[in-house]
């Protein structure tokens, strides 16, 4: 058979190669993105769910990266309102390990690094802020400042879908098995035994970068620090939709975020030999409970934890002696010996779209075509509504047998999508069976036919968090309503 050619194969479905393949097709180049597994498998759905500038990263001079992460922050919270929103964060100065100066310097920093911006800008704590020191041990006296929640997997779906919606072509559950440079382009055998070309590839495979570019038979200047990033999730820690950044004595900080009803405690900072390594152990959650436990009056232990999860994050090899001082940039190396490679290094996700924008500059000359700037201002699909507030007052009215709790669900999970999901939708009824925690037959075939969804998992736990609430005997029964749908 005659193989496809593409301009450009795309290896690894984590948010950095989404982002890529949502750019390279908004270029009117002809892509493929492929993914072995599921679209955030494994790190970028496995992070601590923040669009951050990296308050932290300022003690380490990392100056380019805060302003880059800032700029992309401001611009992240106006593409997609559903998931993602400010978020306003307490950092009490009780149990500090940096003095008070520093930390208000770094703040005032922060905030000059961001320009002109519309998330609220950072202050001390007042007296009239109990709701904030309330759930604190000690004293008063701290900051407040702002930083942004997203849904981390579904961002990197919603890459995906605007790809898609502009030409690209995504694979799910199909790995390369192997690419040779031949006659000018690459040629790739997939797993599912078809053959394509490809005039470049870009090498998004996240922890296993290294691993793809042996299979490539390419070496690489730059190297990568596989680092292992944990989180529990407790019971409420306190009332409110605030978070908290916790100074630990070891200088590491850790945050404490609304989640799911509960409070989400992260992260570590573990080093790993492998991408398979991605599991928490006893002593990261002993950790992170007494990261918790030095600064709230309501104490936890590892018996209070309800869920976990862990990503390897692909850091780019610096040099630096110690994980937590690895730097959270990215590096983009070129390899242009035959069909071009361009290969991620590091990467986070609030910078993945200024990633994706770099990579097609670096990859404009290989190919022929003029990079632009094409999604500094586009929104994403279910992006397109004004104040999440109002739509979902939108949503509650339009279709009140939703319920309260599913509308605020699907509100934030398809935002303006949701009209056309819900298209001809007069009752509850037409909604067809509840699988399971109000995840109904009509979802379930968007999550498989629009948004790739092969498998319970994908469904339960990354496309959506229903999973989380469910009980094992639920989770079995939703997935038996699965098989029976989709085999």
């Amino acid at each position: 058979m005659t193989a496809v050619t593409y301009d450009l194969l795309i290896i690894g479905g984590g948010i950095n190669g989404c982002a890529i393949a949502r750019e390279a097709a908004l270029h009117g180049l002809k892509v493929l993105l492929v993914e072995r597994d599921d679209l955030a498998a494994h790190t970028s759905s496995a992070s601590t769910k923040l669009i951050h500038g990296g308050l932290r990263y300022l003690e380490f001079y990392d100056f380019k990266l805060v302003a880059e992460a800032l700029r992309e922050r401001e611009r992240l919270v106006k593409a997609a309102p559903h998931i993602i929103w400010p978020m306003r964060f307490v950092l009490p100065h009780g149990n500090a390990v940096r003095p008070w100066w520093m930390v208000r310097l770094g703040l005032y920093l922060y905030d000059f690094l961001g320009g002109k911006m519309t998330l609220a800008r950072s202050r001390g704590l007042r007296s009239s802020d109990a709701a904030y020191t309330a759930p604190l041990k000690g004293g008063h006296k701290g900051f407040v400042y702002s930083d942004a929640f997203v849904d981390d997997a579904r961002l990197t779906v919603l890459n995906a879908m605007d790809a898609a919606a502009n030409g690209a072509d995504v694979l799910v559950g199909i790995a390369v098995e192997s690419a040779r440079r031949e006659d000018g382009v690459w040629r790739a055998t997939l797993s599912d035994w078809r053959t394509v070309e490809a005039r470049a590839i870009v090498n998004a495979a996240g922890p296993w970068v290294h691993e793809m570019l042996g299979s490539l038979g390419v070496n690489a200047a730059s190297n990568v620090r596989l680092v292992k990033g944990s989180h529990i999730v407790v019971p409420k820690l306190y009332e409110g939709d605030h978070a908290y950044i916790l100074q630990q004595p070891d200088r590491r900080i850790v945050f404490a975020i609304p989640y799911q009803g509960g409070t989400e405690i992260g992260t570590t900072d573990v080093p790993v030999e492998r991408p398979e390594d991605a599991q928490i152990d006893d002593g990261e959650i002993a950790y992170l409970c007494e990261a918790a436990n030095r600064h709230f009056t309501k104490q936890i232990a590892p018996g209070d934890v309800t869920s976990t999860w862990s990503g390897v994050r692909p850091l780019y090899d610096d040099g630096a002696s110690e994980a937590k001082e690895v730097t959270r940039d990215y590096v983009l190396e070129l390899d242009t010996n035959g069909p071009a490679l361009l290969s991620i290094f590091g990467g986070k996700i609030t910078t993945a779209r200024h990633l994706a924008e770099e990579a097609l500059g670096k990859l404009a000359a290989p190919l022929g075509f003029r990079a632009h700037p094409v999604t500094r201002a586009r929104v994403f699909p279910g992006g397109a509504i004004t104040d999440f507030p109002t739509f979902l007052t939108q949503v509650r009215q339009t279709w009140p047998f939703l319920g309260e709790k599913r509308a605020e669900r699907m509100a934030r999970a398809y935002g303006s999508m949701l009209a056309e999901m819900l298209a001809g939708v007069q009752s509850e009824a037409d909604l067809g069976s509840d699988l399971g925690g109000g995840l109904t037959e009509l979802e379930a075939r968007w999550l498989h036919d629009r948004e790739w969804a092969r498998s319970p998992d994908d469904a339960l736990m990354r496309r959506s968090k229903v999973g989380l609430h469910l009980t094992p005997a639920e989770h079995d029964r939703f997935s038996q309503h699965w098989a029976a749908l989709f085999g």
